[in-house]
């Protein structure tokens, strides 16, 4: 079996976890800021994503925390199987809310101050960028696992 960097149970792969969950953290606490974002279908799906980014993300990084400690690695094929499944899956879904996100606070900014003020608009901005950012190691995350279950 090969060591994969960035595969589950390695520290790469807790680095991965821990910095999706700080992004995916900072992504939902950014848009409730807002008082106004539940007014947007885009938005409301964006803090529906994302709270269900950050126990998965939790999770996995106290299984990895786990793993690089006690230097044993999770790799059972339908283990990794269900890891990459929520992986792929939680990594759609934050893709699409990040970019429905981001292209109603363009389309907000477009239109005027008196739909969104600036200081709200560049929550959202900020918002839906923690979600890209969280949607690309989580992405990279899942490529890793995939990577790894051949070899198993």
């Amino acid at each position: 079996m090969e060591d994969v960097p960035g595969a589950m149970g390695t520290s790469a792969s807790l680095a991965l976890r821990l910095g999706q969950a700080i992004f995916s953290t900072a992504s939902l606490l950014f848009m409730c800021l807002g008082i106004d974002f539940y007014s947007y279908t885009a938005f409301c799906y964006l803090v529906t994503v994302m709270g269900l980014v950050i126990p998965w993300s939790v999770t996995l990084v106290l299984v990895d925390i786990y793993s690089v400690f006690v230097k044993c690695l999770p790799h059972q094929p339908k283990i990794l199987s269900a890891i990459i499944i929520g992986d792929w899956v939680l990594s759609f879904l934050s893709l699409a809310a990040a970019g429905s996100a981001a292209s109603v606070t363009d389309l907000l900014l477009d239109v005027g101050t008196s739909y969104c003020p600036a200081k709200m608009c560049s929550r959202y901005q900020l918002s839906a960028a923690m979600a890209f950012l969280s949607w690309f190691l989580s992405f990279a995350s899942s490529l890793f696992n995939l990577w790894l279950l051949p070899s198993l």
